[in-house]
């Protein structure tokens, strides 16, 4: 089991979305569960995650896959995430202001070296997928 407790797990990630660089954009997610290997956040989505069509930006997307994913990394025994190797993300329907989305992100594999993560961005209250990411991380030392 890994030797952060979901106490520091939660303090950690509010950290990083009360911060003051990029992270920030996902300043209104929270935290709903983190067990090991596995995170599960939600967000409500508000004009300022949206394209110019009103929907949840392509871009805001990937970046849920890559930090939800990470986290769920650092919610693991060997939890030292390194740099992203490689990262892909299927859209599969718009998420619109007001509705409310749920980011699953489940670690697949730990090697030595590197990590597989799946992540799954489905709307809160139909269940229905908004986009899946894989994410492949190198795990620092």
């Amino acid at each position: 089991m890994s030797s952060l407790t979901i106490h520091s797990f939660r303090e950690m990630m509010n950290s990083l979305l009360s911060s003051s660089n990029f992270d920030r954009v996902l300043s209104k997610m929270t935290v709903l569960s983190a067990t090991p290997g596995k995170v599960v956040c939600e967000m409500k989505i508000e004009e300022e995650h949206t394209n110019r069509g009103g929907t949840l930006h392509g871009g805001l997307t990937a970046t849920l896959v890559d930090v939800v994913s990470t986290a769920a990394l650092l919610y693991t025994e060997r939890g030292m995430p390194g740099v992203s190797v490689d990262m892909n993300i299927t859209y599969m329907s718009a998420a619109k202001i007001g509705e409310e989305i749920l980011i699953t992100a489940q670690i697949l594999k730990q090697g030595r070296r590197l990590a597989f993560a799946s992540v799954d961005v489905t709307n809160k209250a139909t269940g229905k997928f908004v986009a899946q990411g894989r994410h492949t991380k190198y795990l620092g030392h």
